[in-house]
Parts: C-alpha cells; sequence; structure tokens
C-alpha cells in the first residue's frame, strides 16, 4: 500500500528532505552516488541572468487582490533552484511566502526529526533489516542511521540517493530555495500544515503495516523501478506538464489496488481543502499570497486552484514560454 510514498511525494512532501540529507559513510566507496557540489559564485551569477520559468503557476484573484500558486517539487537541479521571470515577478509582488512547512523554521525542523526517531516497539524482521542494510550499504549511507530513523524514511532516503545519479539532489529542492529567497527579501514565511500532520502520512502506526511498507519500497528499489521514475516525475514538473499530472494515477504504478488509490487520495484530495482553506485565510486577511505547494495538489477537478475558483476566485493558469 505504501509503495507509491517512494513515487508520489517528490511532488508532495518529503519531510526528511527539508533537514537535508544524512551523512555519507565515512568508508563510502567511488560509486556512491554523487553529491551535488555547491554552486561558485559565478555559476549562481550566471543561474540569475538565465533563469527561466519551470514548474506551474497559477494567479488567483478576489476582492481586488492577487495571489499566486506555485507547483514545487522536493529534488531538482541547482538552476531550478532559481526563479524564472514570471515566478520572480509573482514572488516580489507578494507579501508572503506560504508553504506545506517552513523548512527554515527551527521549530519545524526539531518536530521533524523527534517525529522520524524509530519506534522501539517495532521490529522488522531479520531478512527486510538484512535488505534494508543492503540498500544503505549500495548507497553509502551510514549504518548508525538504522538506530536514528524511522525505517520508511531511511527508504525513502535511498529513493533520493538514485534520483542524484541523474543529478537530481534534494539540496536542491524548490520549498527550501524559496525559502531562503523569501528571507533574504524580508518576506514573512508561514507553514500551512503542521509537522505531525505529515509525519502521520508518512511513518507506519503499526508494525505490520510498517513492514508491509518497507517490504513494496524495498523491492521498487531492488527491482531498478525508483531511478527512472524519478527522472520521469522531474521532467514532468520541469516542462509544467498539467495533463501528465492530472493523469499521474495512470502511470505512477501506485493506484493499482483499492488499497493504494485510498492511500493516494489520502495524501492528495483529502489534504487539498485544508490546504485551500489556509490559503484563503491568508488572503481574506488583506495579503497577497505566494502559495508554493507540491505539484500534485494543484491539478484536476479538487486540486487548489478548482478549490479556490469554488470560492469565488478568478483562477488563471500563468503559462511559460518553453
Amino acid at each position: 500500500m505504501r509503495r507509491l510514498f517512494g513515487r508520489w511525494r517528490w511532488l508532495a512532501t518529503l519531510p526528511w528532505a527539508l533537514l537535508g540529507p544524512p551523512a555519507v559513510a565515512d568508508t563510502a566507496p567511488a560509486a556512491c552516488p554523487p553529491v551535488a557540489a555547491a554552486p561558485s559564485s559565478a555559476s549562481q551569477a550566471q543561474a540569475e541572468r538565465t533563469a527561466r520559468d519551470r514548474g506551474l503557476l497559477w494567479q488567483v484573484t478576489r476582492d481586488g487582490r492577487s495571489s499566486w500558486l506555485y507547483g514545487t517539487i522536493h529534488i531538482g537541479r541547482y538552476e531550478w533552484t532559481v526563479p524564472g521571470p514570471q515566478v520572480r515577478a509573482a514572488l516580489q509582488a507578494s507579501d508572503l511566502l506560504a508553504l506545506e512547512l517552513d523548512p527554515l523554521d527551527p521549530r519545524t525542523a526539531q518536530a521533524l526529526r523527534s517525529g522520524m526517531a524509530p519506534n522501539p516497539r517495532h521490529t522488522l524482521g531479520d531478512e527486510l533489516a538484512r535488505r534494508l542494510a543492503n540498500q544503505m550499504q549500495l548507497a553509502c549511507l551510514p549504518e548508525a542511521l538504522m538506530t536514528q530513523v524511522a525505517p520508511e524514511m531511511i527508504a525513502m532516503t535511498l529513493m533520493a540517493t538514485m534520483a542524484q545519479h541523474d543529478g537530481l539532489d534534494a539540496a536542491h529542492g524548490i520549498d527550501v530555495a524559496l525559502a531562503r529567497r523569501a528571507r533574504a527579501a524580508g518576506l514573512p514565511v508561514v507553514g500551512l500544515e503542521s509537522p505531525e500532520k505529515q509525519l502521520a502520512l508518512l511513518i507506519s502506526p503499526t508494525q505490520a503495516q510498517q513492514r508491509a511498507s518497507l517490504d513494496r519500497m524495498l523491492l521498487d528499489l531492488e527491482d531498478g523501478k525508483v531511478r527512472p521514475m524519478m527522472l520521469r516525475i522531474a521532467r514532468t514538473w520541469e516542462t509544467g506538464d498539467e495533463r501528465a499530472l492530472v493523469d499521474y494515477a495512470d502511470w505512477c504504478d501506485c493506484a493499482n489496488t483499492p488499497e493504494e488509490r485510498a492511500q493516494l487520495k489520502a495524501l492528495l484530495n483529502d489534504r487539498n481543502p485544508g490546504l485551500a482553506d489556509g490559503i484563503d485565510a491568508l488572503h481574506a486577511e488583506g495579503r497577497r499570497v505566494f502559495a508554493a505547494v507540491g505539484s500534485l495538489h494543484l491539478v484536476g477537478p479538487d486540486g487548489i486552484p478548482a478549490q479556490l475558483a469554488r470560492r469565488g476566485y478568478s483562477v488563471r493558469r500563468i503559462e511559460f514560454a518553453r
């Protein structure tokens, strides 16, 4: 049932990604997934000069005032973290940045770290533990991580390392980049959800569910399915392919059973009204909101733009030059 976590969560919320990747093992071999290097000052200046718009952006207007909805992804390339002219103009025209979670808030980070700790009452069993340790060794993650982080979060970290082979890194997640840019500009940053709510969707409540979740994620890693799926999702975001996102359940291999479809609904559709409530409340206070949330929250008849349209907003998709 949780197989979809390794696929969908790149476009929705990955709390561990907001904390940064874990340390690589001291004895890391040369075959370790490449880690993104810090950009030089020259490359940063070049990226600012040549930035182009990526992703998906909507303008929503009510009461004579416009706010913005921007779809994000939590892994990417450095150049993706620099907003293009239309996204930058929308951010500059806003009074605050609203994210699912504020990744730079120390209280949020502490709550996530605490919530991601392993449950001492849950055990994996020898076979699952062996498979997890094997994948960690291949990804050069330190063995000590198994005593520090819940197994599902380790598996999700392993999936992120697969994307690093294609130059996609959680260090270049769009949410973190926007939070940094907003703070540098003196723009307030608010979270639309709580760490506890998001972790409840990620951490299995029972040992049996945890084992089933981990088994499915490990199968995807062992079968080599993760890397091409991460790359396809990243390309879909980069090109702003709204139609592909609407049809995500048809190609993600994550909605094959009633249980998987119910879980996908809980992760997406069931959260959209609450996210729309938060954006609507901030807009109603007289503020122009730049709301940046996972891209899958913005598409389809239950997406946030549709939710706000039903509340009387004029909604317009901003088309980017391709």
